[in-house]
């Protein structure tokens, strides 16, 4: 083979693999992983964590192919997505469905036959909530799409539980509620200094709709909702005071940023919050698997 070839298949390889959205998935795998350590008092069992973090991978990427797959005309209009392979058109719808329906089947099957079938039905159920509900029912429809939809977004911890423990009991729930009530403020940080994207996208995101004063608004509840929120693990005995630290520091910054953007708005500051933001999830959810350790030392 050819340099040449060579270099063009790393190239085709790399633009499927920018389908799947390799650092969303990271995340949402990252916040899956705390919920498996989270469900047992000690450490879960080693084939349930590696085989559960396996099927939740492929079944977030065949979702987020199948979601640029959908959007590739609204992403070929915005200078942030248009290089996607689907937006260009150098990646065939029909092989973009390849894609996806190899990955989603083997993370189906690898969750049914190697975890448990509850863990392969609820990371179904979230494929179908973020690749159908969120990507055809609601983004294009709604200014709330972010809000109704972050649902799926929201699960990767009730996904990481159910594999170690199979079961799904109000702690995990608990950790779905604060991603749930961060992915908004997250977001319409992005769509504000992204505005003019989504206007040319034609998408009804909350800046567009409602305009910029509103939106920085909903991100200061948000954000304070979030910092309520947060607390939560410490006020029902889920986690002890170091995580209570941890959560009125790093969301007190949180509310800190979204007070800034609220006085004064500016691209810059709607930037901040949105790279803090995800720097906060993911400090917050290493600071209740932290906590969770201390406390089974102290005992």
């Amino acid at each position: 083979m050819t340099a040449a070839a060579t270099h063009s298949s790393q190239g085709l390889l790399r633009q499927y693999r920018v389908l799947t959205k390799p650092r969303v998935t990271q995340l949402a795998v990252f916040c899956a992983v705390i919920g498996m350590f989270l469900a047992v008092p000690g450490l879960p069992r080693w084939d349930h964590v590696i085989y559960g973090v396996l099927g939740i991978w492929l079944l977030a990427a065949a979702a987020f192919a199948i979601n640029c797959l959908i959007e590739q005309e609204v992403d070929a209009r915005m200078a942030r997505t248009s290089r996607r392979a689907t937006a260009q058109g150098t990646i065939s719808s029909f092989h973009v469905l390849g894609l996806s329906g190899l990955l989603g089947g083997a993370g189906m099957l690898v969750l049914y036959l190697l975890v448990n079938p509850l863990t392969m039905w609820l990371t179904f159920a979230t494929f179908v909530g973020y690749a159908i509900i969120y990507t055809v029912l609601l983004k294009p429809y709604t200014s709330q799409n972010i809000v109704i939809g972050g649902l799926a977004g929201a699960m990767p911890p009730a996904l990481g539980w159910a594999a170690v423990a199979n079961a799904v009991p109000a702690q995990a729930w608990l950790l779905v509620l604060i991603i749930f009530v961060w992915t908004p403020p997250h977001f319409w940080a992005l769509a504000l200094y992204r505005e003019q994207d989504y206007v040319k996208s034609g998408l009804p995101m909350l800046p567009v709709t409602h305009g910029r004063r509103h939106t920085q608004l909903q991100i200061l509840l948000y954000s304070v909702g979030l910092f309520i929120v947060s607390l939560l693990p410490y006020a029902v005995h889920m986690n002890g005071w170091p995580y209570l630290l941890c959560a009125v520091v790093l969301s007190g910054l949180f509310l800190r940023h979204a007070w800034r953007l609220y006085r004064h708005y500016s691209d810059a500051q709607a930037r901040r919050l949105f790279r803090y933001s995800i720097v906060y999830l993911s400090l917050l959810f290493a600071a209740l698997l932290m906590d969770h350790w201390v406390g089974l030392l102290l005992v």
